[in-house]
């Protein structure tokens, strides 16, 4: 099982939140445990190709 971070806040009665490694894609939904739900439901999107032209988080070292 993978873990990842995100990001959520509550906006009127909509909880919102994105994945910390792709803040272009929010989701939405009106509990936390919902929200959690398509948050997964995002990733597999991601991840599987369903989304297209995905921007991605990488590190880069420099000297």
């Amino acid at each position: 099982m993978e873990t990842l971070n995100f990001i959520h806040w509550k906006n009127d009665q909509w909880w919102i939140g994105y994945l910390e490694e792709y803040p272009d894609y929010q989701t939405q939904g009106e509990s936390l445990e919902e929200l959690k739900v398509n948050l997964k439901d995002l990733y597999k999107d991601i991840t599987t190709g369903e989304i297209p032209g995905i921007r991605k988080l990488a590190k880069l070292e420099v000297e």
